[in-house]
């Protein structure tokens, strides 16, 4: 990979700066890791943007990521439009179901009554179809998301230690107390992404030569003047076409992401504000009381899950960490799981220790889980190779091989890259 260009005139100090900017940035960077499968990394190549509408100064790729991590914004408001496209049969919100019941929520794996206001169920809504959402924020205590819904509205808003869910169509308000040091609303929906800056800063997160960064020229969004970032992976066999983080000229803060595929066609995650203001929204913006009549259900945001057995997490385990430095052979072991190959072609890999694969009524009995076996019939291809045969069950983005013997290879890779590293692992 050929270094960054510098100016030769900049100073010894001038050059720190420029080195503590590139290492704030490193949280800004693209994924792979969609739904948790897998990260990716991402090296800079330096390139000034293209003449466009608005006429902006020109501005180097590591300039802009450096603007980005320089950002201090933390006070705004706006409208947030957010059209999600996987490609996934229309199985009248199974996806969303099973999503909630893998992680716990109402009616999941973990059991209970639950809330129709739990975050943690109802935010996973984002995932699928076209969404509008209403945003504020005063700094990291304060925040505000409202998904708008046909004659009902359901509110997530975080204000000091309290967290409150609402849901307008069933009346059911979802309380908890926010964990010491929680900077985000809904800490226990920390992994839904619900601006422009939750999928930038997902998708930022690490640096090296795996990927090609751009500006790509200028934009308007929002009435708001702004850089286009474009990120593209080198590697062959990645489901990522490219993301664009339309990043705003003033003050750094992202306007607007779009995630295309290689596959071409819509845009797999298009988010973007319609509205934004900077000023700082009323105090009000943030009381909650929950309304007379409304069904409270108290929850525990103060502890965190503990879904994995004791000593797991230590240094290296339990949280993801970024492919690739060292190849396949430095795999990291999550809860089990490793993490095979390099930046984009990352793929996630474990042993159920299942034999084949829930179908039919069996599959529908799973608690929480619903028609699981309609679900899997509907995405899954038969495939073959020298580790036996299973199926790919493929979104536009995800792909995820299991195995007959009941092994699991998941990524942002094409069908061929699963089998092929299925194979190399036999």
């Amino acid at each position: 990979m050929a270094p960054i260009d510098t100016d030769d005139s900049t100073s010894a100090g001038e050059g720190e700066e420029l080195r503590a900017g590139r290492r704030r940035a490193a949280r800004y960077v693209v994924p792979v890791a969609v739904m948790g499968v897998a990260a990716a990394t991402i090296g800079l190549v330096p390139a000034l943007a293209d003449s466009g509408d608005p006429d902006l100064p020109k501005i180097t790729a590591e300039q802009l990521l450096q603007k980005m991590a320089e950002s201090d914004t933390e006070q705004l408001s706006g409208t947030v439009r957010i059209n999600t496209d996987l490609g996934l049969p229309d199985l009248g919100g199974l996806e969303s179901g099973l999503m909630s019941g893998m992680s716990g929520g109402p009616g999941g794996a973990d059991g209970g009554d639950g809330s129709a206001a739990d975050p943690s169920a109802k935010l996973t809504e984002l995932v699928s179809g076209s969404h509008t959402l209403r945003v504020a924020a005063d700094g990291p205590d304060r925040q505000k998301v409202s998904l708008i819904e046909d004659a009902a509205e359901y509110s997530l808003i975080h204000d000091g230690k309290d967290v409150w869910g609402y849901d307008s169509k069933s009346n059911e308000v979802y309380h908890s107390t926010a964990p010491d040091g929680a900077e985000r609303s809904g800490k226990s929906a920390k992994d839904v992404p619900a601006t422009p800056k939750d999928f930038a800063e997902e998708a930022l997160k690490s640096v090296d030569e795996t990927t090609s960064v751009t500006v790509g020229g200028t934009a308007q969004v929002a009435g708001r003047d702004a850089y286009r970032l474009v990120v593209e992976p080198k590697q062959k066999g990645s489901t990522v076409g490219a993301i664009t983080v339309a990043v705003d000229a003033e003050t750094g803060t992202p306007l607007k992401f779009t995630l295309t595929p290689a596959s071409g066609g819509a845009a797999v995650v298009d988010a973007g504000f319609t509205k934004v203001s900077f000023a700082k929204p009323d105090a009000s913006t943030f009381d909650f009381t929950p309304p007379e009549g409304a069904k409270v259900t108290e929850g525990d945001g103060a502890k965190a899950p503990e879904r994995g057995r004791k000593g797991e997490h230590g240094p290296g385990k339990g949280t993801p960490s970024a492919p690739g430095k060292d190849g396949a052979d430095g795999a990291a072991d999550l809860k089990g799981m490793k993490v095979i190959g390099k930046g984009w072609n990352s793929i996630a890999t474990f042993d159920t220790g299942a034999q084949g694969l829930p179908t039919g009524a069996a599959a529908g009995d799973l608690s929480g889980m619903g028609d699981l076996g309609g679900f899997l019939g509907s995405l899954g291809d038969q495939v073959k190779g020298d580790f036996g045969s299973g199926t790919v069950f493929k979104t536009r983005l995800v792909n995820a091989l299991i195995t007959d013997d009941g092994k699991v290879y998941a990524g942002a890779v094409t069908k061929d890259a699963l089998v092929k590293a299925a194979d190399a692992a036999k």
